[in-house]
């Protein structure tokens, strides 16, 4: 078997990656009410102020806030009320000094008032007191006593408080949450331009893979890279677009990653990335376009026999067929290029700090990612390493998370406080 003749960092790898790499971000109107976890192509600007008038925030009455001035439980401020604000009306008069209005939470503050007293803080008092008269058709004016007083601006939203017109509301590169649409359609935004998907194709290789509908024969396995890959080429924004199994012949392998290169706008192959013998994906690689293969062996464990390449402006993966190899480096290296193709914003990495249960020893050369579960001990947080050999899929099945034991370092002892990385 031939050796790998250089090792990169992660760090080193990536960086060869991007000088080769440059991305370009196609865009589509798309309609905000579908365009969730979509990522923005161009800023979103309010067209106008919100809200566009001065709201209550509460259910009350609308007043000058010096009519009320002093007041208090044994000394209340009597005010007549003149008029009703109905939800989703105009509130066509003004108020006059020691005059209110009934208002409900979300409605019209009227002219003349500049704070709304909630009506808990209220008693009604009988007819009205100083000779109001209705300022609204059919509305029986009354009294109320105000218990205490409220400050100018109290229980009212001011128009533009919450979004000032012309406003950057959502940046470009920023992935649409439901509170972002909520807050598009507000202001009347109702199509946005949004980066295209990209469609990722996914090749899984192997003359001992079969599908995962398929019985396994003796020395086979089922196909779950291209499946798992899948679910996280969603979760970063992609398509994932799946091709049958590649068998070890470098023609069918060439034909294959030849389809999937066509109809994608980056590959990725799991299996076949070691350096030996039934080594085909480097050469079907290279064969797809210049400048090719730029990275083969990255010091990450587990993930050593890593591949990227940039075949004709298109990202090439090469992945571990392990399947904690091929997550790992799939979240440490494609996760990113398909945020770039979108021109997004990296994905939000969530991390909690905890205690390690035991050991972690280290090799030098290389970094570790060690997976672990988290219990909870006694209020404290503990991050338990799950140990198992990469090809074994229920060791992601059974961690939460992932601790990195940094390159060149002795391990970390049992104990130690720890960040650990969760799975998303």
């Amino acid at each position: 078997m031939t050796e790998f003749l250089t090792l990169h960092t992660a760090e080193e790898a990536w960086e060869i990656f991007l000088a080769s790499f440059k991305p370009m971000v196609h865009s589509e109107r798309v309609r905000v009410a579908d365009a969730l976890d979509r990522v923005l192509a161009q800023a979103a600007t309010a067209p106008h102020e919100l809200p566009t008038f001065v709201r209550s925030t509460v259910d009350g009455y609308a007043v000058a806030a010096v009519d009320t001035h002093g007041a208090t439980q044994g000394l209340p401020a009597y005010l007549d009320v003149v008029a009703e604000v109905p939800m989703g009306a105009q509130a066509g008069f003004a108020l006059g000094p020691g005059q209110a209005a009934l208002v409900h939470t979300g409605g019209m503050v009227p002219a003349g008032a500049d704070a709304v007293v909630m009506v808990e803080q209220t008693h009604r008092a009988g007819g009205p007191m100083f000779g109001g008269v209705a300022l609204e058709p059919g509305f029986e004016p009354y009294a109320i006593e105000v218990y205490r007083p409220v400050a100018a601006g109290e229980s009212c939203i001011q128009p533009g408080e919450d979004v000032r017109a012309g406003e950057v509301v959502l940046s470009a590169g920023h992935t649409l949450r439901p509170q972002d649409i909520g807050g598009l359609l507000a202001v009347g935004i109702t199509e946005v331009w949004a980066a295209r998907q990209p469609r990722v194709g996914i090749v899984s290789q192997g003359d001992e893979v079969v599908p995962p509908d398929q019985e396994p024969g003796p020395g086979q396995v089922r196909d779950i890279n291209s499946y798992t890959l899948a679910g996280y080429v969603r979760r970063a924004g992609g398509i994932p677009l799946n091709y049958p199994i590649a068998p070890d012949r470098a023609d069918a392998l060439d034909a294959l990653m030849r389809q999937a290169f066509d109809e994608s706008d980056g590959v990725v192959i799991t299996a076949g990335s070691s350096v030996s013998y039934r080594d085909l994906t480097a050469n079907a690689i290279n064969r797809l376009g210049q400048p090719g293969v730029l990275v083969h062996g990255v010091a990450i464990r587990p993930g050593k026999p890593t591949i990227l390449a940039v075949c004709e402006g298109k990202p090439v993966f090469g992945l571990p067929g392990n399947p904690v190899s091929c997550i790992n480096i799939f979240q440490r290296f494609v996760t990113p290029t398909i945020r770039l193709l979108m021109g997004a914003d990296p994905l939000p990495v969530h991390s909690v700090p905890a205690r390690l249960d035991r050991n972690i020893p280290a090799a030098s050369g290389r970094a570790d990612f060690v997976r672990v579960r988290l219990e909870e001990r006694g209020g404290e947080l503990w991050a338990v390493p799950v140990f198992g050999k990469s090809n074994l899929i229920f060791v992601l099945v059974r961690s939460e998370g992932i601790v990195e034991v940094p390159l060149n370092s002795n391990g970390i002892p049992a104990g130690a406080q720890v960040t650990v990385v969760l799975d998303t």
